[in-house]
């Protein structure tokens, strides 16, 4: 019965453990039909002027438009149209977890 109890709570802390994993992002499609776009054209999507907030973050790009965190694509110093790969890593406390709110719209291409 002991065991049968250890089993279980490991089981279950395994889980806890794989849902807080902080790269984990689950919406990065499988669709292969996503445009492309360069880090020349993601420039334009910087939120200004009506146009919408991109980011780029590990190769996907991502719309953070709807975001409220996001006001006329800036986030705490940061701007969009950027690749924010290196920020996000490095010295965002949510990491990549918060990107599984926004949608990907393309993938990254370096030339």
């Amino acid at each position: 019965m002991k065991f049968l109890r250890f089993v279980m709570l490991f089981m279950i802390l395994l889980t806890l453990v794989a849902c807080q994993k902080e790269d984990y992002v689950p919406n990065v499609p499988t669709d292969e039909s996503l445009p492309e776009m360069t880090l020349e054209e993601l420039a334009f999507y910087d939120g200004k002027q009506g146009r919408p907030a991109y980011i780029a973050v590990q190769g996907w790009i991502y719309d953070v438009s709807g975001s409220s965190l996001w006001i006329n694509g800036e986030h705490n110093g940061y701007s969009a149209g950027q690749d924010l790969t290196a920020i996000i890593l490095s010295q965002s406390p949510h990491g990549l977890s918060t990107l599984s709110r926004v949608p990907i719209v393309a993938k990254l291409v370096v030339e």
